[in-house]
């Protein structure tokens, strides 16, 4: 009988074996290349981490000796450092700074570099946090803070929140019809002249137009000055009044701390006064120290007084503070609340290395001139 041929499919015969292996051996040499080009990937990858964590080292800023250096780059990764914290770490922060705590209020002291609300590249605002701080200081079952008013991003100073929706609604129609009395500390570069006076000047905002397109508030005045003469022009239906009380504490060659009272509360209304207004700016002011740029423009005596570099000016922080505020009595039979704020240790430093005084209270109420590093 004839043998089966060992083409037949399915017939199990002795050259079968042979191609059953080379088809194994086609299948698995990919299989164990793969695993194998997975190690070489692996290490790869772990020397371009090691790599990148030596660069990091590298290009590491040096600490600087300078002591105002140094807190400039404190302050700037403590700004840094804000947007990346947990809220329950931010609240925990501003619950420990507390100014004032009632049934109706409570009254935090901002920080510097943390806005108010969210937007286009913010991680973390007070708003955010507003829960959580609420359930730090009245227990889990708290009610969320409601906002009563905002400061910008890089003021500090005295802030009010309402435990209640309608308290919130109250202080706000407080300030909307100017009953709250508002003081602000502002360290500005040159000195005013007079030293004391009223700045009301309309405020408009309006396109800069430039390598460097951007959007800034500025005076929209209700006179100019032609051939010698002062005519009224026709002011522009998007200026919004603007009113502004100022008077000068302490001064020095090329600088001065000025006390500020914004009878209205326009947006950078303070900002746009001292720099357009009074040709002062406050320090550390780098959208209004100049219209067409956003730059600082800070003088050689200033920058050899702090002890920095013209390269280092941009890191300088706004130095506005707001320092105390006046609250009308929120019900029949209670007194008005005064809430006092002191600034932050950026503010005292820059007024001793400029030669500023900042003023106190004594305990009888009178205001005196001494000096910060008494603080």
């Amino acid at each position: 009988m004839a043998a089966p041929s060992c083409s037949a499919p399915g017939v199990w015969v002795r050259g079968s074996w042979q191609r059953l292996g080379n088809l194994f051996t086609f299948v698995s040499k990919p299989l164990c290349s793969a695993a194998a080009a997975s190690r070489p990937l692996d290490a790869q990858r772990l020397a371009e981490r090691l790599r990148a964590q030596k660069q990091e080292q590298k290009t590491k800023k040096p600490v600087p000796t300078n002591p105002v250096q140094r807190r400039v780059q404190e302050l700037l990764q403590f700004t840094e450092q804000l947007q990346r914290v947990h809220p329950n770490v931010l609240a925990k922060a501003l619950s420990r700074g507390l100014i004032h705590q009632d049934k109706d209020l409570v009254v935090i002291n901002k920080p510097y570099g943390l806005p108010v609300h969210g937007g286009p590249g913010v991680r973390l605002c007070i708003s955010d946090v507003l829960p959580v701080l609420a359930k730090m200081l009245h227990g889990h079952k708290a009610e969320p803070l409601h906002l009563c008013h905002r400061l910008d991003k890089e003021t500090t100073g005295v802030m009010v929140l309402a435990w209640e929706k309608d308290v919130a609604h109250q202080v706000q129609e407080l300030f909307r019809t100017r009953q709250v009395t508002k003081k602000y500390w502002a360290i500005t570069m040159r000195v005013p002249v007079p030293s004391a006076g009223v700045v009301d000047i309309p405020i408009i905002e309006k396109e800069v137009q430039g390598q460097e397109r951007h959007h800034k508030m500025t005076l929209s005045p209700s006179y100019c000055m032609d051939n010698g003469k002062t005519v009224r022009v026709r002011t522009s239906r998007n200026a919004h009044l603007a009113v502004t009380q100022y008077r000068v504490l302490s001064s020095a060659l090329s600088s001065a701390l000025l006390e500020l009272q914004p009878v209205t509360g326009i947006k950078h209304q303070l900002r746009v006064h001292l720099s357009f207004g009074l040709d002062c700016p406050i320090l550390g002011d780098h959208k209004y120290s100049d219209w067409n740029r956003l730059a600082p423009q800070l003088s050689a005596c200033i920058l050899k007084k702090l002890g920095l570099r013209q390269s280092k000016a941009r890191h300088i922080p706004l130095h506005l503070h707001a320092c105390q505020l006046t609250l009308p009595a929120l019900q029949a039979g209670k007194e008005e609340l005064n809430l006092v704020c002191k600034p932050p240790r950026y503010f005292v430093h820059s007024l001793r290395r400029l030669g500023l005084k900042m003023p106190s209270r004594d305990q009888n109420g009178d205001e005196e001139a001494t000096h910060s590093g008494a603080q």
